[in-house]
């Protein structure tokens, strides 16, 4: 029985761990603006962005897990497509 009962707070105790590290892990570290995270991931898929200028989210074509960002940047300007766990859809906007 003490097995038991070690065995189920052992598994309640990670579980919370991994909710609490899920929840903070989400979080935008202090100073990082959402450009400079957009350009660093369209830069890291092929894309130019020479300087990020902003970012504003397409409240309209965004939805639940899945963000739609028009991202300007000094040379070009690009909507970016982020779903969870997959690389972001970069659309070049002319």
């Amino acid at each position: 029985m003490r097995t038991f009962n070690s065995a189920i707070s052992l598994t309640c105790l990670t579980a919370c761990i991994l909710l609490t590290g899920l929840s903070t892990s989400c979080a935008q570290p202090a100073g990082e603006m959402p450009r400079d995270e957009l350009a660093a991931q369209i830069r890291m898929q092929g894309f130019a962005c020479d300087k990020a200028l902003g970012a504003k989210k397409d409240t309209k074509r965004s939805k639940p897990d899945h963000a739609v960002w028009v991202l300007r940047c000094s040379n070009a300007s690009y909507r970016v497509s982020r779903a969870p766990d997959m690389a972001a859809k970069v659309e070049p906007l002319h």
